[in-house]
């Protein structure tokens, strides 16, 4: 009777702790999935969320996209050219209109349109944004503003996606392209993997680890920049330590006040602006830009790719190779510049003045 107790009371126990180890782990599962769900992004104009101050376009899916005019009135305007801003930035993020000299803005007759990529400023979020969606909204915002058959477009940096994107799906819709240092995937299949190798391994640790996890496991870049434990993205944290020391003293320059809307940038949300982009630019691409054909044989426009040869965001090595690899496309490297080098004085206009006319200002 003895022995039936203990083996029994045994079996109780072995019990409890088992149900005790599954609701430990049912715990711990659900509490580690929690922590990988990104938070959903404050739509504009719900209840709680941000307020709606921007014109806004409602494109095919039902998302809105968030925009800024400048230049000659738009039906006034004998160039028209759609603005791409960068990551960690919206629609007021636009120095190429900002800077752009009078002589030029009205010698030439140019009306320019930016505008919140999905997620950023006042423009909805797009959790299936890719190269390709990014492209399509474009198309859709140039019919909406009836921009005309053919449009301009300038891509700055994290807006090289979109820039990329658009020479892929939609050059029968541009009359010309710029991309501005843009940044570049270094998982492309055309970068030999020395070069990439080289050019990866130039960042800091912390961003090798964040674009890698991008990469291979999006699904967890999300907790990977917001957990405590170590450092994740520099773009993410705003860590300005990596920059140049040309982007440095262009920054100081600038001062707080040099970006009174920085609030509005990420009010939706991390995830969708800052993240999303590290997803999408650095994920798996269903094209390869190096293998894009000529888009003006005839020369009826031009592409133009501009890159600083001391850019601590974007490798020029890489930059160099996509314009071997492209010869059609005409490359402008700028000594001893950074990544913000459209900053400098003049350069606004020459990068403008040369898309449109072909010429470069002479200064």
């Amino acid at each position: 009777m003895a022995t039936r107790s203990t083996d029994s009371a045994t079996s109780r126990s072995s019990g409890v702790l088992y149900k005790l180890f599954v609701g430990f782990s049912v715990c711990i599962a659900a509490s580690t999935y929690q922590a990988l769900q990104p938070p959903p992004p404050k739509l504009c104009g719900s209840p709680g969320g941000p307020s709606i101050t921007a014109p806004r376009i409602k494109l095919r899916d039902g998302r809105h996209l968030a925009y800024k005019e400048h230049g000659v009135p738009r039906d006034q305007a004998a160039r028209k050219i759609v603005f791409v801003h960068g990551s960690d930035s919206c629609r007021h993020d636009n120095a190429f209109a900002a800077l752009l000299s009078p002589d030029i803005k009205e010698g030439l007759g140019v009306y320019m349109v930016s505008f919140d990529r999905p997620g950023y400023g006042e423009s909805d979020a797009n959790p299936n944004r890719t190269p390709k969606s990014l492209a399509l909204d474009i198309e859709e915002l140039a019919n909406q503003l009836s921009l005309g058959t053919k449009f301009y477009i300038i891509g700055y940096s994290m807006g090289g996606q979109a820039t990329w994107a658009c020479l892929k799906y939609i050059p029968h819709r541009l009359a010309g392209a710029a991309l501005v240092t843009p940044v570049v995937n270094y998982w492309w299949k055309s970068f030999p993997s020395d070069i990439s190798n080289e050019a990866y391994n130039l960042q800091p640790r912390n961003d090798q680890w964040a674009v890698r996890v991008a990469h291979y496991a999006p699904w967890l870049t999300h907790w990977w920049n917001s957990q405590k434990w170590f450092l994740g993205s520099s773009v993410v944290t705003r860590n300005l330590g990596l920059l140049s020391k040309s982007d440095k003293e262009i920054l100081f320059k600038i001062g707080a006040a040099g970006r009174p809307h920085e609030g509005e940038i990420r009010q939706q949300g991390t995830h969708e602006t800052v993240i999303r982009d590290m997803i999408v630019g650095f994920g798996k691409w269903e094209f390869d830009p190096m293998e894009l054909e000529n888009l003006f044989p005839n020369k009826e426009g031009s592409v133009h790719l501009w890159q600083g040869d001391d850019d601590a965001l974007v490798p020029v090595t890489l930059q160099r190779y996509v314009a071997k690899k492209l010869p059609w496309v005409h490359y402008h490297e700028i000594p001893g510049a950074g990544h913000m080098f459209p900053l400098f004085p003049g350069m606004v206009d020459n990068i403008v003045k040369t898309l449109l006319t072909n010429e470069e200002v002479k200064n």
